[in-house]
């Protein structure tokens, strides 16, 4: 909003102009200093009556201190010295920065919010004679809505229920700026901001529930291979075969690799059938050894 009475547009000039020329071409003319002042003063009132208002602007024209209505947008006329425009208002949409520092939260802890409101005059006419200025209420109200929410609302729901917060905050800011002519379209909290210990804090919270949620996994890993252990128990206790062909399969991985060296306990050994296997492999290892140290003579005494 401005408050200026006067303002000069390109037809208020041209007026004066031709008014000062006139003036001057009256006084040559004439040689009648009087007429041609006379000229000057009636060119400069009548400068005075058009004014141009923006696309985006609505005048509020007072008579003799009388609201008669709103003018605008493009040329309009005045009568000088009777009408004046007290205030050019925009009806664009305007920002707003506004915040809350130090402000306690229903669980006492202190925050600093940060938020940006979008609004516009939809009332040029409520907006000019309801409030001396619409634009610092808007301002004031919105921060004493803002403390106010904060007040009510613990730490937790703060910080993860923004969208509902900003749609409680937009319709308190709405009711008290709405008889002012005001409507907002939106709030946005920008940043919230809480002591650094109580930020460690937290952090230290976090950290702790991962962990457990991280060990509660694992335990149930465990009881799931477990589970899948004792299934596969049922399985080979009455299917001795299945039982004899997985220790095949061990013994396989276990000696596949050359130099590979196999641990196993005397309980599978007797509970998988596993000597026979066992020692059939002990067998291959030493006929390949003999094997090896045979072609290893035979080079040595080609040489």
């Amino acid at each position: 909003m401005q408050r200026t009475a006067f303002r000069i547009n390109v037809l208020s000039t041209a007026i004066a102009i031709v008014s000062a020329l006139a003036g001057v071409l009256v006084w040559r003319v004439t040689g009648a200093v009087a007429a041609a002042v006379a000229v000057v003063v009636a060119g400069v009132v009548a400068a005075c009556s058009p004014r141009v208002a923006r696309q985006w602007e609505r005048a509020v024209v007072l008579r003799l201190g009388r609201f008669v209505g709103l003018r605008g947008p493009g040329l309009f006329w005045v009568m000088p010295f009777v009408d004046t425009v007290s205030s050019w208002i925009d009806q664009r949409t305007v920002t707003t920065s506004f915040a809350a520092e130090q402000t306690l939260t229903s669980d006492t802890v202190p925050v600093n919010v940060d938020a940006v409101l979008f609004w516009m005059v939809h009332d040029v006419e409520k907006a000019a004679l309801e409030v001396q200025d619409f634009g610092q209420a808007v301002s004031w109200a919105a921060q004493t809505a803002l403390r106010d929410i904060i007040g009510r609302t613990t730490l937790t729901e703060l910080l993860r229920g923004r969208e509902q917060i900003e749609s409680e905050l937009q319709r308190l800011i709405d009711e008290r700026s709405s008889p002012w002519g005001v409507t907002v379209s939106s709030v946005e909290m920008r940043d919230v901001v809480i002591p650094g210990a109580l930020q460690d804090a937290m952090s230290r919270e976090a950290q702790a529930a991962r962990e457990k949620q991280a060990r509660i996994i694992l335990g149930q890993a465990e009881m799931e291979i477990a589970q899948s252990f004792h299934d596969a128990a049922r399985l080979y206790q009455d299917n001795p075969t299945a039982l004899h062909l997985r220790a095949m399969n061990m013994l396989y991985e276990g000696l596949k690799e050359k130099g590979a060296l196999m641990l196993v306990p005397s309980s599978a050994v007797e509970s998988m059938g596993m000597g026979g296997l066992l020692g059939a492999a002990a067998l291959r290892q030493q006929s390949l050894a003999a094997g090896q140290s045979g072609v290893a003579d035979g080079k040595e005494l080609a040489s």
